[in-house]
């Protein structure tokens, strides 16, 4: 490291005016864009999930795209994969670079048909789906739960983000309550106030600005931070000398420079977990149904790969931090690795850019937690309320209550990252990660056979479910010697360190199938089908497809299926 780097390495406290200034323009900017988002591509009534929680289904290819980048490439996904490669190195940071490369062939296969079963019969959330597949209220109910509870940390962290950002800004952070929160209190109102009002079009106008931003922040970064810390010779050297020293707290190499012997299962296993993982977050799908058609999602999985690029490009960020000296520390004076990226651009660029690159992270947190607040309450409101409490629910109801629920998604979300330990999302949120991958045999496998049988499937999520949370638990952290310490464990039979998710999920297929050849056998009943073949392959051209919507143009009526109870109508 250079004199010159120490020195701006060093000049790390203090209020940033001017980035702080450009923060706000631009942060005030997309929040009048998300109010008037409500007249985007609008419908007669924002009074149904339709409209409210899915755009009224008809977001064209750049629209999705811009959505699912929004959505999957989340706030924290630009503070905590550089953060990673920076403190612990490539396995724990760059296997999410591999993991969205293998996502899109995954999403491409199934998504096309979930989406045209979905447009027949109305589902708006994946345990809809469940339920008209077996007619089986455990099993939806069990989906649906999974995904709302995985939901929670993830929008927690993007709180986090904002936290990360306005603490390298000089606000936020310490010790005094108004200084430390209050910052944090006002995006949150803005956010919840502007999803409330517009729904899912909020952070579908919003995406256009966050991805715009994220791509010259990046590209700009990656040009021009090489050359200011002796080019990629000396980052890759940094990085390795790093890597190879002897952490003090665990008496191990402070983390890997290259995957080595014995961590290939580990990274094999987080890269393919995670990807079978992502789509099945109840944000990933309620994006994916908000497009017009099944070939505008197929179009986004060959196209959206653009951003898995830039997410690489971003990862090495991680090590820029390492040569350049990057000091990450926290207003509380503690040693804080979520900080390097807000803190690298703080040192290394002019206040102005360091603000464009901070609104850059913030909008790109509004974003996500938007869609997943969303998400998460059409969850509820569909397969919890309607299903469970309110069986007459009208769609204006529904709609209401979705709305409401929202509200209190956010704030849990705020209540979390305000009293709890950061650590502690970030272990949820790998906790919420094992969970979810236990939805895929019900959802995924559905798809394309009806041969699982619903008591199997069921039994094989909740042994999984137990398994991981309890294998999860028993993780304990070098340093801190708290619990849920990380994500991996030695996988049973193999004495290889492996992917908790991707064990538990190797238990709940062989019991399912197990179970499901067992019960076929005995010829228990397996419910009724509501779907027909068709309905796999409808597209929204399809004269079927046109003559549902229709019928159903005003909202009047409840759409798809006749009385909008999934599972209870016959096959058309």
């Amino acid at each position: 490291m250079t004199p010159q780097l120490t020195v701006l390495a060093a000049d790390t406290g203090g209020v940033n005016g001017v980035a702080l200034a450009v923060l706000i323009a631009l942060f005030l900017l997309v929040s009048v864009a998300g109010f008037m988002a409500s007249r985007f591509k609008r419908g007669e009534s924002l009074e149904s999930l339709d409209e409210w929680g899915l755009g009224g289904r008809k977001f064209g290819t750049w629209i999705t795209w811009f959505l699912l980048g929004g959505d999957l490439y989340t706030a924290y996904t630009f503070v905590a994969v550089p953060a990673a490669m920076f403190a612990t190195g490539a396995v724990a940071g760059f296997f999410a670079v591999p993991y969205t490369i293998v996502l899109y062939p995954i999403i491409f296969i199934f998504m096309a048909r979930l989406w045209s079963v979905s447009h027949r019969h109305g589902y708006v959330t994946t345990a809809d789906f469940v339920r008209g597949r077996y007619d089986s209220r455990g099993l939806s109910l069990a989906v649906a739960v999974t995904g709302f509870v995985a939901t929670m940390p993830y929008i927690a962290l993007q709180l986090v983000g904002i936290q990360a950002v306005l603490e390298v800004a000089g606000v936020g952070g310490g010790d005094n309550i108004v200084a430390k929160d209050a910052p944090l209190f006002i995006a949150f109102a803005v956010l919840a106030a502007f999803t409330y009002s517009s729904g899912l079009r909020a952070p579908a106008v919003i995406a256009f600005v966050k991805d715009i931003l994220i791509y010259l922040v990046i590209i700009v970064a990656v040009i021009y931070l090489p050359g200011q810390v002796g080019g990629w010779d000396n980052i890759f050297g940094a990085a390795q000398e790093k890597m190879t020293t002897v952490n003090e707290a665990t008496g191990k190499p402070t983390g890997a420079f290259l995957p080595g012997v014995g961590q290939g299962w580990a990274y094999a296993t987080l890269a393919l977990g995670s990807a079978m993982a992502l789509f099945m977050y109840p944000h990933s799908v309620t994006a994916s149904l908000s497009s017009s058609s099944r070939n505008t999602i197929r179009r986004n999985a060959a196209i959206l790969p653009a951003y898995s690029f830039v997410l690489g490009l971003l990862a090495l960020l991680g090590w820029v931090a390492i040569a350049a000296g990057t000091q990450p520390i926290g207003l509380d004076g503690e040693p804080n690795a979520q900080l390097v990226i807000p803190q690298l651009f703080e040192d290394m660029f002019p206040a102005w850019f360091a603000g464009v690159a901070f609104a850059a992270i913030a909008i790109g947190a509004l974003v996500p937690a938007a869609i997943m607040s969303i998400a998460a309450a059409n969850t509820f409101s569909r397969n919890i309320y309607k299903e469970w409490i309110k069986p007459d629910a009208t769609p204006k109801q529904e709609a209401k209550v979705s709305k409401l629920m929202s509200l209190l998604v956010k704030a849990f979300a705020l209540v979390f990252v305000l009293t709890l330990d950061k650590q502690n999302a970030i272990n949820f949120q790998l906790l919420g990660g094992i969970w979810i991958l236990q939805t895929f045999p019900a959802v995924v496998f559905s798809l394309f056979t009806r041969w699982f049988h619903r008591w199997a499937l069921l039994a094989g999520w909740a042994v999984s479910m137990v398994y991981g949370t309890v294998e999860a638990y028993q993780v304990i952290n070098p340093v801190t010697g708290k619990h849920f310490g990380g994500s991996l464990a030695m996988v049973p039979g193999l004495d290889e360190m492996g992917y908790i998710a991707m064990t538990a999920f190797a238990i709940n297929l062989f019991i399912a199938v197990v179970l499901s050849a067992i019960l076929n056998a005995a010829k228990v009943a397996n419910g009724s089908d509501e779907t027909i073949p068709f309905d796999y392959f409808a597209d929204a051209d399809d004269p079927r497809v046109q003559k549902d919507l229709a019928e159903h143009s005003s909202h009047g009526e409840p759409y798809g299926d006749p009385d909008d109870i999934p599972g209870n109508a016959p096959a058309r």
